[in-house]
């Protein structure tokens, strides 16, 4: 550990590295394969995992994707069910970003704002 921060609280020490919490790195993680997902990274049943909103007017991205209902406590934490309230959450900028690198630079500046 580094002498300096020993003695700072967690979330301090993380802020002095530049670091996010797990939550947020995983949640980063999450959307990140999101949008690789939806930009066709990944071939292979692509439409089954999700489904776009068919909603004419969305505020935010035009990408909204419809959240299914679920009745068991387990589904939020499955990756097609916990990134999608934050994906939606997202302005329409960061989705349409043309590569991943710029939707990982717009999403670090968002992710503060998101948990």
């Amino acid at each position: 550990m580094i002498k300096v921060l020993q003695n700072l609280p967690y979330k301090k020490r993380l802020k002095e590295l530049g670091h996010f919490t797990l939550k947020k790195r995983k949640l980063r993680r999450d959307l990140i394969t999101l949008f690789q997902y939806l930009n066709a990274s990944y071939k292979e049943n692509r439409r089954s995992l999700f489904t776009r909103s068919h909603m004419e007017r969305t505020r935010g991205n035009g990408y909204k994707l419809h959240q299914e209902r679920f009745h068991l406590d387990i589904n939020p934490k499955f990756f097609t069910v916990g990134a999608i309230n934050h994906w939606n959450n997202l302005p329409r900028d960061v989705v349409e970003s043309p590569s991943l690198e710029v939707f990982e630079m717009q999403l670090d500046r968002m992710l503060d704002n998101l948990i």
